[in-house]
């Protein structure tokens, strides 16, 4: 995610990090030369001159703006909905480490039930990322788990499900010792199902895209608009057709690439979500509250881009 000031005046135009225009230079540039030769042919092809008014790109402009305003709006319904999982996600992992700090009685010989069941949300979090973004989550998920439960659950198809699988195995102990009563235990799993629901909510998201019939009618659409633009506007604005051309390529060509890019909220362009900085906060928060003197510091904006 781009986190940085919004620029003032001349920098605002000049500003390339977070910019959508390192996405669509080639196709901008190539729909502006095309400009470029129709005012300098005056629309001709050869002997034919090609007659287009202005009126069907104003009837074609404005629904395909609308279309694309519609298609940005819910791709950025989904950005947003990825946030909003994610803060939950923060918020369940605080409760369910007070709730188990607090309730769980701990009893000789099952004192680190306690700490276990913490750590496991820790690796839950960063699993969960991982598999979001396909990625080999060892690294991040192993330190946080001890080894024979490490080695039981890297095998399983699904790594977040088996976590939580583990953390059920161990509130039941917590039950049958005698160190959660029926009320205490429902409380604890009540955060348990949340943070699962949260992970099954964020793979929705990211298995069900936007259908692809839509958007490549859009894109279509959008680039056939562009590159028949410069014939509808060399007979009235002449010298000045790439100019209009190159400004009207880069909205409609940049909200296409936008939506595109926060479609998926959960990878590793500029734009996704902060994954890496939210488990961080996560694994932050709950290590602090198991007393860990040493603890990570939370990820700082690198170049303005906060992974």
């Amino acid at each position: 995610m781009i986190v940085r000031e919004r620029p003032n005046g001349l920098r605002l135009f000049l500003t390339m990090r977070g910019s959508i225009l390192s996405s669509i230079w080639k196709s901008l540039s190539v729909t502006t030369l095309l400009a470029v030769v129709i005012s300098w042919t005056h629309g001709e092809l050869g002997d034919y001159k090609v007659h287009l008014t202005i009126t069907p790109f104003t009837l074609m402009g404005l629904p395909l703006a609308i279309f694309l305003g519609f298609r940005n709006n819910s791709a950025y319904d989904r950005f947003w909905e990825g946030r909003k999982l994610w803060g939950e996600l923060v918020l369940r992992g605080r409760n369910f480490a007070r709730e188990c700090l607090s309730l769980i009685d701990p009893i000789a010989g099952n004192e680190a039930v306690r700490d276990r069941m913490i750590r496991r949300a820790i690796a839950f979090a960063h699993a969960l990322r991982h598999q979001l973004r396909g990625t080999d989550p060892a690294a991040d998920v192993a330190p946080h788990l001890m080894p024979g439960e490490w080695a039981a659950v890297r095998k399983r198809r699904n790594l977040t499900h088996a976590l939580m699988l583990e953390m059920g195995k161990d509130l039941a102990l917590c039950r049958n010792t005698g160190m959660l009563d029926s009320v205490r235990a429902a409380a604890l799993d009540a955060n348990i199902s949340a943070m699962v629901a949260t992970g099954a909510s964020c793979e929705r998201i990211k298995n069900t895209p936007i259908p692809f019939s839509y958007t490549l009618l859009l894109h279509r659409t959008s680039y056939l608009y562009c590159f028949l633009l410069p014939f509808g506007l060399v007979d009235s604005l002449g010298y000045l057709t790439p100019l209009v051309v190159a400004i009207v390529a880069y909205t409609f060509f940049g909200l296409d690439a936008l939506g595109d890019e926060i479609e998926e909220p959960f990878g590793l362009s500029p734009n996704d979500l902060p994954l890496d900085a939210i488990c961080r906060a996560i694994e932050i928060d709950l290590r602090d509250a198991l007393g860990d003197p040493d603890l990570p510091p939370p990820l700082v904006p690198v170049n303005n881009w906060l992974r």
